[in-house]
């Protein structure tokens, strides 16, 4: 696992945390909850007075410790979706492998490995050998959560998908996304990402098919002269948006933007090859002024058809 990918077919540009960091963010919060167990302890001590049985000790002992390092781990990640003090103190964050935030049956599973298989019982071996091992850095707990911990506070690599072209804010919002499938999701993304490693024609035939492929999951059509690449982006960039929960962007009036002029002519990154670009909406051109003959239709190449 390379990186982590959410269910709406986005790759996260978030880094794994190293054993390293989450091996100190733990001695951290250990430290605190040896604290909170010895302050629990105090008033059990009080309670029980010097005649309480040996039995009834080991409970008391049992039960704060049960307390203290399933209780606070498992109250604190699930208040904070997924940070400790400790985390918090080295910019960790614990995720689930969507990308979406912990509740709390993720917190109490992790919280009650952590205690009966990764750290206390097995003196940390099994956590850090297991997050060793893993290529996502998952101890136990994390691979029966279904979690990861991520570097909330390392910088955000450049995303190699383009923005969309502005102008279709009130048409992605309206977008039906349920049934797009993740793989085909995640190849429109390769084709986005790889789009000036290509030759025009490989463009053209492969963006061409990818959103005649993705329009027959997605409705409404797009707008008319809306070449394939800008099509691809604005249904990833909708799919991203909903997936965290973003707020749509401030849209455009109505009817000032051509769907066929600049910028969407444009190809992704802003950059301008030399050739002729594949998508660009061509102006149409002037009628001579003498006949000329009908122009053949060329042969069908499987390009972009949207749905009528």
């Amino acid at each position: 696992m390379s990186e982590p990918v959410t269910g709406e077919a986005v790759v996260l540009d978030l880094r794994l945390a190293r054993p390293a960091t989450r091996a100190l963010a733990l001695g951290i919060d250990l430290l605190l909850e040896l604290l909170l167990f010895g302050l629990l302890m105090i008033p059990a001590a009080l309670v029980t007075g010097d005649d309480a049985s040996e039995s009834l000790i080991a409970g008391l002992v049992v039960a704060c410790g049960v307390l203290t390092f399933v209780g606070y781990t498992t109250t604190i990640e699930t208040l904070t979706r997924g940070k400790s003090v400790g985390k918090y103190a080295l910019g960790l964050r614990v995720v689930r492998d969507d990308g979406g935030p912990v509740r709390f049956r993720h917190a109490f599973v992790r919280a009650l490995c952590g205690v009966f298989v990764d750290f206390f019982v097995t003196s940390g071996c099994v956590g850090f050998i297991t997050a060793m091992l893993s290529p996502g850095g998952k101890r136990v707990g994390d691979m029966l959560a279904g979690t990861l911990v991520l570097r909330d506070r390392a910088p955000a690599a450049p995303s190699a998908v383009p923005e969309p072209p502005p102008g279709l804010e009130d048409w992605s919002a309206r977008l039906e996304l349920s049934t797009l499938p993740d793989q085909l999701a995640l190849s429109a993304r390769s084709f986005l990402g790889r789009y000036h490693e290509l030759t025009p024609a490989a463009r053209e035939e492969l963006g061409g098919r990818l959103a005649a492929s993705v329009a027959r999951y997605v409705a409404p059509a797009p707008p008319a002269g809306l070449p394939p690449w800008a099509y691809l982006a604005a249904v990833l960039a909708e799919r991203r948006r909903r997936a965290f929960g973003e707020q749509p962007g401030p849209q455009p009036p109505y009817g000032r933007q051509s769907y066929g002029q600049p910028p969407y002519g444009q190809p992704p990154y802003g950059r301008q090859p030399t050739a002729r670009q594949p998508y660009a909406h061509q102006p149409a051109a002037q009628q001579p002024t003498a006949p000329q003959p009908p122009a053949e239709e060329p042969p069908a190449t499987g390009g972009f058809a949207p749905p009528r």
